[in-house]
């Protein structure tokens, strides 16, 4: 019993301060992405692109926060930088700028309270889910081509992939605040996707024909640019391996977010001794 009085003691001491800091921020950030999958499947971080966007978030105290942002990510992965020889027969490519709507729940690891000289540096972690449109795209005879209406795997006119897919969010960072108004946040993200397709390759290599009747002959250029390494022959056979159809392609990025606070800065009620 006494240990629950001292429990709730403390909470009650603590509350006006941990309440102290509610209120809407709203800031922008800038950083780079990088993108994983069938054309990066070594995880290598030489292709970041630009990324970008907006961040709004409510403090429901110095510890808890929920938060909106919408990004921008550029992502784009080349089979020419793999050392793997499979991915430098398949001479693959692409690129895609991707929209994207997310949202998150934040915690703080310890308090932040704007304008304290104690409480003005916080490691953070967040999780949550966001929806993004994407596009992959990819380089030919010096213009940019749209691969998704395509089918360069066979899909039929009217069952392309999705153009809008969603993420499972997960990351963390170090919030430290600059004055009673401003802090500086620096976030890394990482972004399991719903979707394969992320760089236009899942499944299989298609049925050539078919693809030509259904997509022309561009479809089946695209479709197929492997090429002839050390001797090997090209890999581009009908039904052979494209790419690796059981894992979802995945990006992170990492950014500098500036964020301005627009709550009140309310102190902890002052107490007088009693005479």
């Amino acid at each position: 019993m006494h240990r629950l009085v001292v429990i709730l003691g403390f909470l009650l001491i603590s509350l006006p301060q941990l309440l102290s800091q509610r209120g809407p921020e709203l800031g922008a950030w800038v950083g780079s992405s990088q993108y994983f999958g069938d054309l990066n499947n070594l995880y290598r971080f030489d292709q970041p692109g630009l990324a970008g966007g907006i961040t709004g978030r409510y403090n429901f105290d110095s510890r808890v926060a929920a938060r909106m942002q919408l990004n921008y990510h550029r992502l784009a992965g080349d089979d020419a930088r793999s050392r793997n020889a499979f991915d430098l027969r398949r001479n693959l490519s692409f690129f895609a700028n991707v929209f994207e709507l997310a949202t998150a729940v934040e915690f703080n690891f310890f308090p932040l309270r704007h304008g304290s000289r104690e409480d003005f540096i916080t490691p953070y972690m967040y999780g949550g889910y966001a929806f993004f449109y994407y596009q992959p795209m990819t380089h030919y005879l010096g213009e940019s081509v749209s691969l998704r209406e395509l089918g360069t795997e066979g899909q039929l006119p009217g069952q392309e992939y999705n153009e809008v897919a969603g993420a499972w969010l997960i990351g963390g960072g170090l919030k430290v605040d600059i004055s009673s108004n401003w802090s500086l946040n620096l976030d890394l993200g990482y972004r399991l996707t719903s979707t394969d397709y992320l760089d236009d390759v899942s499944g299989y290599y298609p049925d050539y024909l078919e693809l030509q009747t259904n997509r022309g002959d561009l479809a089946v250029e695209l479709a197929d640019r492997s090429v002839q390494l050390d001797g090997l022959p090209a890999i581009g056979r009908t039904g052979s391996q494209r790419g690796d159809h059981r894992e979802r392609d995945a990006f992170l990025n990492f950014g500098v977010n500036l964020v301005c606070y627009f709550g009140k800065l309310r102190c902890p009620p002052i107490s007088y001794p009693r005479e």
